[in-house]
């Protein structure tokens, strides 16, 4: 109980704390049923005491004038629009009755409320990207901090909330919500986290507290992992066509590989059978030889024989003739071939080689289209 001398003391001290209190607080002092004395925060802007107020007989500050105790009462948001607490101290007289009371009616804030002031400019500092933190009750915007990096200046304590603000969802099921937002609410892309705060009695929704924190590094990552993703994929889709295009070509320089050795056997064997013309030739003049012999033994008889035999050494005489070029044709074929060998011998090389080099290239796709997935699900919890 306070003793009424001390009241003009009190009065005084009440003048200077009024605006010190988080969230502000009404004094009131009543004598009898009447309210003769009130001070308000300037920050709280209500009309739950006034001076020249008759107060009910059912008010708590009535009740504790008549049981000489001090009362606590919680008023609900439906009286004034604002959670209320109201503490009701007796005022007694010299003889020690109870002449009136002293009272101070104040928001019932949630202890994140309360805490929001001392807190909210340290949490502001810990994001990079900077954070802009809200409070609201049922309705309103009540407290924001925004960081150096990042603000919404749209928002402003006061304001009201519309039905589309995530906290509307908060409140309709009392549950955390989280919503990504594009550019075109806030000028860059945002995550917002919002939180339900509850009553410590009745566990109600009485507010909400949203953390919004810029999401442009994140989406422009994504968007880079998308590119990316895309670029390695047409690589990728190419470097596939020149992996086929790469063993066709081993496949066909292995098969002309093989046809030019089968030309080399082919001419050793035209070699074989020029020799054999040669022998011919030299057996078919020897022949025409010994019959222009026989002819000539014959005399006049023998001269039709003569000029065949004659024309058989002709003959033989030019298909000795044609070996030598036929030979040298055929060297030719074989120098050229071998060359050809050579140079198809280094194309399959440096085929096996490309298709090797190939797959490292294909193996080194993959992990770049894994790092890119990778990174496209890192810029998602970002």
């Amino acid at each position: 109980m306070i003793s009424a001398n001390a009241l003009e003391n009190l009065k005084n001290l009440s003048e200077v704390q009024a605006d010190l209190i988080p969230g502000g607080i009404v004094y009131g002092i009543t004598k009898g049923d009447t309210v003769e004395w009130v001070k308000y925060s300037t920050s709280l802007n209500m009309n739950v005491f006034y001076v020249g107020q008759k107060l009910n007989e059912n008010s708590t500050t009535l009740m504790a004038i008549r049981e000489k105790k001090t009362l606590t009462q919680k008023i609900p948001r439906s009286v004034y629009g604002i959670r209320l607490e109201i503490i009701s101290i007796p005022i007694i007289d010299e003889t020690n009755n109870a002449i009136g009371a002293f009272s101070m009616a104040f928001p019932r804030l949630h202890p994140v409320a309360k805490a929001f002031d001392g807190f909210a400019p340290v949490l502001a500092k810990m994001f990079p990207e900077g954070v802009f933190l809200c409070l609201t009750d049922l309705g309103k915007f009540t407290n924001v901090q925004s960081s150096k990096e990042f603000d919404i200046s749209s928002i402003k304590v006061g304001d009201k909330f519309e039905n589309d603000f995530l906290s509307s969802e908060v409140i309709s099921t009392g549950k955390q919500q989280e919503k990504e937002l594009d550019a075109s609410i806030y000028g860059i892309p945002v995550r917002d986290a919002s939180f339900p705060l509850l009553d410590q009695d009745t566990k109600e929704v009485v507010g909400t507290f949203s953390i919004i924190t810029p999401k442009e590094v994140a989406v422009n990552l994504r968007g880079m992992s998308s590119n990316l993703m895309e670029s390695i994929t047409g690589i990728s889709s190419a470097i596939e066509e020149l992996a086929a295009s790469a063993s066709q070509i081993h496949a066909n320089e292995q098969e002309l590989n093989s046809g030019i050795n089968e030309i080399t056997e082919l001419s050793e064997e035209i070699n074989q059978v020029t020799s054999f013309i040669a022998n011919i030739a030299d057996a078919t003049k020897m022949l025409g030889l010994n019959a222009a012999i026989e002819a000539a033994r014959a005399g006049q008889a023998g001269s039709g024989f003569g000029v065949v035999a004659n024309e058989i050494r002709k003959l033989s005489d030019q298909a000795k003739s044609t070996v030598p070029k036929i030979k040298k044709l055929t060297d030719n074929i074989k120098d050229k071939v071998t060359v050809s060998s050579e140079k198809s011998k280094g194309s399959l090389s440096s085929s096996q080689e490309q298709a090797a080099a190939t797959q490292e290239i294909t193996a080194s796709i993959e992990e770049i289209t894994t790092m890119c997935e990778k990174l496209n699900e890192i810029a998602l919890k970002l």
